[in-house]
């Protein structure tokens, strides 16, 4: 976990998000169609990705906090239990706690929107198993500081959004401009239910 593979991996995680309707694109999709205009997609990424930035720096954040007092081996087994946790509240209600936001909505709902919608996919607690050795690798003692931990649990944040951006633009605008809304009429996979299994077996493979 001292290589790159980290931010391969939480940059995989960003591809993922930004891969799934859920988190966004197909609002945008939905936006600019509604408003006939490719300008609204576009802008309307940017909400998006700030309101995902903010619900995973959030924990991130809480990650490192709680670092500063808590064994590395104790914070991993909470996280573990609390993925553990959310995979089964977001398997048997996820789908039915759908945040309702409109078509007439502006850019400050949608982020609003794309808050909420992270944070109750658990899209922060994902990365907790990355950030962990992450930061306790930036510190030669072995311990979290918090000038030590800070920038590099800031730094995964935002190579995470970065991916998750970047795979909603491509989706958004190829989705807009040549593919259309059919294609999910013809078959789509299920992201929740995948989620909701990453979830779970990262956070055994955390606590074991």
């Amino acid at each position: 976990m001292t290589t790159v593979s980290p931010w391969l991996v939480l940059a995989g995680l960003g591809a993922f998000h930004g891969l799934n309707p859920a988190m966004g694109w197909l609002f945008a999709v939905a936006l600019g169609l509604h408003r006939q205009s490719r300008a609204v997609v576009l802008k309307s990424l940017i909400p998006i990705a700030a309101g995902h930035m903010i619900s995973i720096a959030a924990v991130a954040l809480a990650v490192v906090a709680l670092g500063l007092f808590v064994e590395q081996r104790v914070l991993e087994a909470a996280a573990g239990a609390a993925l553990i946790v959310w995979a089964g509240y977001h398997a048997a209600y996820g789908h039915r706690r759908r945040v309702r936001v409109g078509m007439k909505t502006g850019m400050l709902g949608l982020g609003v929107w794309s808050f909420v919608m992270a944070t109750a996919h658990g899209a922060g607690l994902m990365l907790v198993p990355v950030i962990i050795p992450l930061c306790f690798s930036a510190n030669p003692a072995g311990e979290l500081t918090a000038a030590g931990s800070l920038p590099v649990a800031l730094a995964a944040v935002g190579m995470h959004t970065a991916a998750m951006l970047a795979v909603t633009l491509a989706i958004s605008v190829s989705v807009y401009e040549w593919l259309g809304l059919s294609l999910l009429r013809r078959g789509w996979i299920n992201f929740d239910l995948l989620w909701a299994a990453a979830l779970a077996i990262t956070g055994v493979v955390l606590i074991f």
